[in-house]
């Protein structure tokens, strides 16, 4: 997770630093993506905003419901 002393550029650089030199923009796209992410997962969990498995499946099954009908 990123800390909050880390900016955003200190973060992709040390995405950056941890990849091989020879990776593709494609790549190091898909690294930054997962990082970013990541952190916006873990901001959320920290701010409460998780639902649990059972809650997720009861609103898919309803929005599956009204979707067929």
């Amino acid at each position: 997770m990123q800390s909050e002393s880390e900016t955003v550029k200190q973060a992709a650089s040390s995405v950056l630093q941890n990849l091989p030199d020879d990776v593709t923009w494609e790549r190091v796209q898909y690294h930054l993506f997962v990082r970013q992410q990541i952190e916006l997962g873990l901001a959320d969990a920290e701010a409460g905003r998780l639902l649990e498995t059972s809650e997720v499946r009861k609103r898919l099954d309803a929005a599956k419901s009204g979707a067929s009908g």
